[in-house]
């Protein structure tokens, strides 16, 4: 089960003051200058914690496949009472019933109560919100995501929207309430609305957050 990539903030830190803002202006690759006029969707940046949901159709010592969960490393520590909400979330027969011949790996966002400062805000206990799904070499796109996330009965990050990467930027300059109630989102995250690469072959997705225009 590979780990989730790094995103890339859109521009580059400023060193004097300790990497909390931006160099507007001076994008982080060169990519993102290429394109940032093109169509990119905007899904909100969930603060919490990152967790990997493997679904291997194939293991020989079960017949109905295994699930295993990690976060973003496979050194990362997942919290007993989530680890124990991810257990009811993902039993193996749901997959089992929908993907018998289809192994898979969901990204997402441990999220809630106790995870993170503020978890609380968007909702008093704990669950999973999904924003990636690979299968062997492909990152399935946003329409996939949602069927899987359907079949499946669980949350994926809400779209905000479509635009330029400068509509992005100002948007998380004003801030704006989350999905999930009266509070201020963490972020954005974008990528094109086609699925694109780098010449090295990483994925072209970047992200946003409010407190990037804050020295706070």
């Amino acid at each position: 089960m590979k780990k989730y990539h790094k995103i890339q903030s859109v521009f580059k830190h400023n060193p004097k003051t300790k990497y909390k803002t931006l160099l507007e202006g001076e994008f982080a690759l060169p990519e993102f200058e290429y394109l940032k006029n093109n169509q990119w969707i905007f899904t909100e940046k969930v603060d919490g914690i990152n967790i990997r949901v493997h679904w291997n159709h194939e293991t020989m010592s079960n017949l109905v496949g295994s699930i295993s969960f990690a976060g973003r490393t496979n050194n990362a520590q997942t919290p007993p009472f989530l680890l124990k909400k991810l257990e009811e979330l993902f039993p193996p027969l749901k997959f089992r019933t929908a993907y018998p011949e289809t192994t898979m790996t969901l990204y997402g966002e441990g999220y809630g109560a106790k995870i993170r400062k503020g978890g609380g805000c968007y909702r008093k206990d704990q669950s999973f919100v999904l924003f990636d799904v690979k299968i062997d070499d492909w990152w399935l796109r946003r329409k996939d995501v949602e069927e899987i996330a359907a079949i499946l009965d669980i949350e994926v990050v809400p779209v905000l929207g479509y635009g330029t990467l400068q509509e992005m930027i100002e948007l998380a300059r004003q801030g704006f309430n989350s999905i999930w109630g009266d509070f201020k989102a963490e972020g954005i995250v974008a990528r094109p609305d086609t699925e694109l690469k780098t010449r090295g072959g990483h994925r072209i997705i970047t992200k946003i957050k409010h407190k990037d225009f804050t020295e706070e």
